[in-house]
């Protein structure tokens, strides 16, 4: 199958090229030129599958083209060793914890999936010259869950450096040990901003002539096939587990609404692709903290970057999403097609916080703060006699300080937590100007 770039459909690239580069030359990002949709059977069948089994019929569908089925199968069986269980909160209601990884957090789906795949591209060059020149270098911008898991999934793989960029004092700290505290082939760079200004020194990286002779880069941020593409598995997955629900009579009939929380919205528009497969789902919600402006486009037509602002939900403090390119490019740009699938929500802190108290003072569900985006969100947009899932996608131990705060309680750390917790920091303090980023690259 071959990838276009949205920002041009002439341009296209194989499997390969689009996740060994990350982005396209013209800055665009690589889209498939097809989304096929799953058999009838396949959805008729889906409660008696395992993940891994789901996992492996939808990568065929994506990547079956380019990768052997046996090769496939076992990518997947690699990636997909934990389980990610579909969680009764209320009555209708449904949490689908993605936090049962490595690094208690969604992204351990796409970036141990991507890990592989890049490592079994480095170990099959097709012809010599496409080999990469020295190790892979893979750049990662984060403002949260992305360093954690991209650096614990790529940890210890030959011929793969990794670069987590992150914004000074604005991931918690468990986030932060996450990815400063590993070593070996994980260099953690601290940089003075905020994570749009992380965002922007990876696409420049990626950009530049010079950086470009020098070094292989790639990302392993959303704007990566390989990072995104995976995360469609668990909602198929998510599907499969409501379906054994329904058919026991322990859940509404009917598709599902889901709620996704949002920020670079990757995690949504793996969903939509899934949509296309076929899966059967409502209605998505779009769930954003104070940083709205995927909200405002929803509302207006207007898509209007800006400044990202602090919040509770940092993983979602994002103020020019990427991805939103994509979900462009899915639907041909047309704003009533993209509402007709996708509400939008927006919260404060203080709204957050008023959410988790009041969702764990009634269930005795533990949200964190950005699952209880989604979770409002939820409660405000599915129907009475219809199931509704959100996403929860990480731990809420991993932003203890608030919760605690927030709820009045003491949760405990995980184990794979605390140790965590135990290591020493290294990182490199860095400008928000690319002239000191690539200095930096070239001289590694």
């Amino acid at each position: 199958m071959k990838y276009f770039s949205t920002n041009n459909p002439h341009l296209t690239a194989s499997l390969r090229e689009a996740v060994i580069n990350g982005l396209a030359p013209d800055r665009g990002l690589y889209m498939p030129e097809s989304i096929r949709p799953l058999s009838s059977d396949f959805y008729a069948d889906i409660h008696q599958l395992s993940f891994h089994d789901i996992a492996f019929e939808v990568a065929k569908a994506f990547f079956g083209d380019d990768i052997p089925a046996e090769d496939l199968r076992q990518i997947t069986a690699d990636t997909f060793c934990f389980d990610v269980p579909l969680v009764k909160v209320a009555n209708g209601i449904f949490s689908l914890e993605l936090f049962h990884g490595p690094t208690l957090a969604f992204k351990d789906v796409g970036a141990r999936f991507m890990a592989r795949m890049l490592e079994y591209f480095i170990a099959h060059p097709v012809q010599e010259h496409q080999a990469p020149r020295g190790d892979v270098n893979v750049l990662v911008a984060t403002s949260g869950d992305t360093g954690s898991a991209v650096a614990n999934g790529f940890l210890g793989v030959k011929g793969i450096h990794v670069f987590v960029l992150y914004p000074k004092g604005k991931v918690s700290p468990i986030q932060e040990c996450q990815f400063t505290t590993l070593g070996r082939n994980i260099t953690a760079v601290e940089v003075d901003g905020v994570f749009d200004d992380c965002q922007r020194l990876v696409k420049q990286a990626f950009l530049d002539a010079d950086l470009r002779h020098h070094l292989s880069m790639t990302s392993a941020n959303s704007i990566n096939v390989a990072r995104l593409l995976p995360q469609a598995f668990y909602y198929f997955y998510a599907y499969a587990q409501l379906r054994r629900q329904q058919l026991a009579g322990k859940a509404p009939q009917g598709a599902p609404v889901i709620s996704v929380p949002s920020g670079n919205f990757g995690n949504l528009t793996a969903g939509l692709f899934a949509h296309r497969m076929g899966l059967p789902v409502a209605r998505f919600v779009a769930a954003n903290n104070a940083n709205d402006i995927f909200y405002h486009y929803l509302r207006t037509g207007d898509y209007s970057p800006k400044a990202s602002i602090p919040t509770l939900a940092n993983a979602m403090d994002v103020g020019d999403p990427s991805n939103f390119a994509r979900i462009l490019a899915l639907y041909g740009s047309a704003h009533k097609a993209i509402c007709k699938d996708i509400a939008g929500a927006t919260y404060t802190d203080d709204d957050i916080s008023t959410t988790m108290r009041r969702c764990h003072e009634s269930t005795g569900y533990v949200l964190d703060p950005h699952g209880a985006c989604a979770y409002e969100a939820l409660l405000n947009h599915v129907g009475p006699a219809q199931p509704g899932i959100f996403l929860e996608t990480a731990h809420p131990a991993k932003f203890k300080e608030k919760v605690d705060t927030i709820l009045g309680t003491e949760i405990s750390l995980p184990p794979r937590l605390a140790a965590f917790m135990k290591g020493v920091k290294h990182s490199e303090p860095m400008s928000s100007d690319f002239a000191d980023f690539k200095a930096f690259l070239l001289s590694r």
